[in-house]
């Protein structure tokens, strides 16, 4: 039986995200974002097709950096995997800001926390009380686990390593450029409908990891009905799901209005319960927790199966005939 090095390296690198984090120091992702920044200076307006064109070159380039990757010797194979997906997760960096919204809200620092809270979220945290800093802290929580855990195990387990830096590419710009903002509406179009199709997968595998992760049978089918009913009320075709899904398995609400550059979204209510508070923010990083953990088991697994499924079909494949050495 062969040993799937991809395989091997990226459950390394989940191990590596949880126990370390971010890399401190010249962080890729880092430097992948200062060259797109310097290239939509270069060629920025207010033009789908020039959007477009930008999301290729950077995606394309991405991904052919991936596939040069693939090409080194398969004894390297193992560690670069393990390094790229320990680069490309984000989960430990996301419960760490968790941890420290909640430890400034905890010690009502409103001040302090609406300032961390904009590592996190888009909206303007000027006005919010603490509750409904612990509701953006939640929402980012879920949405962004699935982004930046989920997402990057489900195209690694699928491509390889260029899966896993083609999605962090497609993620990051939508990060930069993806909002619908004066500047960004045309430009960022692409970049936008281009995360919604690479997340569309992953958010729904997400919604069933939620699910698994309650532990329960009826805590399962909340969670599936919940999203179900309230999902296409929040206008993300991804975080909807995703944000339904949390708020069911914490036994909670969430949604509601935000206020981006002036600009009022209702993102619809979500779930049954309570609106969360400041103390539903720990229980909320230990669920994002179990749900990486199930993915990654449910990725592998998936895997392991299918390339199984591969080789019995390779040997079934009745074998060519040898030419006769008669003339």
């Amino acid at each position: 039986m062969s040993r799937d090095r991809v395989a091997l390296g990226i459950a390394l690198g989940y191990a590596a995200d949880r126990l370390l984090g971010d890399p401190r120091r010249g962080h890729p992702v880092a430097g992948f974002g200062r060259v797109a920044a310097g290239l939509e200076q270069r060629i920025w307006g207010s033009s789908r097709s020039r959007g477009t064109a930008y999301e290729v070159v950077l995606v394309g380039g991405a991904v052919g950096a991936g596939l040069l990757l693939d090409r080194l010797p398969a004894a390297t194979r193992v560690p670069v995997v393990a390094a790229v997906t320990w680069v490309v997760l984000g989960g430990r960096s996301l419960t760490k800001e968790a941890q420290s919204m909640s430890g400034l809200l905890v010690a009502e620092d409103l001040d302090g926390a609406r300032l961390r809270v904009r590592n996190l979220v888009g909206r303007d945290p000027s006005a919010l009380d603490a509750d409904e800093l612990a509701r953006a802290t939640v929402e980012s929580v879920a949405e962004n686990g699935a982004d930046a855990v989920v997402a990057p195990l489900f195209w690694g387990a699928v491509a390889g390593l260029p899966g896993l830096v083609g999605y962090r590419a497609i993620n990051t710009l939508d990060a930069m450029v993806g909002h619908r903002t004066p500047r960004h509406e045309r430009f960022g179009w692409a970049a936008a409908r281009v995360d919604d199709a690479a997340n569309w997968l992953p958010a729904r595998l997400t919604v069933l990891a939620t699910a698994a992760a309650t532990g329960s049978v009826d805590g399962a089918r909340s969670v599936l009905a919940t999203v179900r009913r309230d999902a296409g009320r929040h206008p993300s075709p991804n975080a909807g799901p995703v944000e339904a899904a949390f708020a069911a398995a914490l036994g909670r609400s969430l949604g509601g209005s935000n206020s981006y550059a002036g600009v009022v979204e209702d993102r619809g209510r979500l779930g049954d319960g309570p609106p969360v508070t400041v103390a539903d923010i720990a229980p909320a990083s230990r669920l994002q927790t179990r749900i990486g953990l199930l993915s990654l088991g449910a990725l592998l697994g998936a895997r392991a199966v299918s390339r199984a499924a591969l080789r019995r079909r390779r040997r079934a494949r009745p074998g060519r005939p040898r030419p006769s050495s008669r003339r």
